[in-house]
């Protein structure tokens, strides 16, 4: 049995304020007050786990023992399926200075020579309270990268996405349509049904 969250009180423990914005947006119908670790002057962990699950724990606990609150981390990425997964849980970290624009052009780059141009979204959420409980899910969305990117209503690598079935990408999907099919969304609601009431 999933612990819920009982006091609506939370932090989310990241300091990406497009992030914060869209898993704020996803909340906003369980009447959680959210703050974020950013603005709360946290530190930020060193990512050093080999998946999405255990950096979202990571990051979580950290905020949660921070802050004395139950937070949430989100880590996500685009795994590439043509070029071994990548850029996967260093989908960050292919940003110069918080620009995607240099990890679309390497996604671009390294995959041109290949024709398969599959690739998947992940998220893993991890809800952690400060006596170290954690209850995590995962979320997926399977597509195909594109290029050249297009939309400007994402952020990350949402220009370069297409999802299966749909002929436009995240960048051009207004973030209502986007929250109701993205691996975020997906992971929301296996979170939402374990541990919000």
């Amino acid at each position: 049995m999933a612990r819920t969250l009982e006091d609506g009180r939370l932090v989310i423990a990241s300091h990406n304020k497009d992030k914060v914005r869209e898993i704020a947006d996803l909340l906003s119908p369980y009447g959680t007050q959210v703050i974020s670790a950013g603005d709360l002057g946290l530190p930020e962990p060193e990512e050093t786990g080999a998946t999405f699950t255990e950096n979202a724990v990571l990051k979580a606990k950290a905020a949660a023992a921070d802050s004395n609150l139950p937070s949430l981390a989100d880590d996500s990425g685009l795994c590439v399926h043509a070029i071994g997964g990548q850029p996967g849980i260093y989908s960050a970290r292919w940003a110069v200075n918080g620009d995607f624009a240099p990890a679309m052009q390497k996604v671009h780059d390294l995959l041109a020579p290949h024709d398969d141009k599959s690739a998947h979204f992940m998220c893993a959420l991890a809800l952690c309270w400060p006596d170290g409980h954690c209850e995590t899910v995962e979320g997926r969305i399977d597509g195909t990268v594109v290029w050249p990117p297009r939309g400007d209503l994402g952020f990350g690598y949402d220009p370069i996405f297409q999802p299966e079935g749909r002929d436009i990408t995240f960048g051009e999907t207004p973030p209502e349509k986007k929250h109701a099919v993205s691996h975020r969304a997906r992971a929301f609601a296996k979170l939402v049904g374990a541990c919000f009431r």
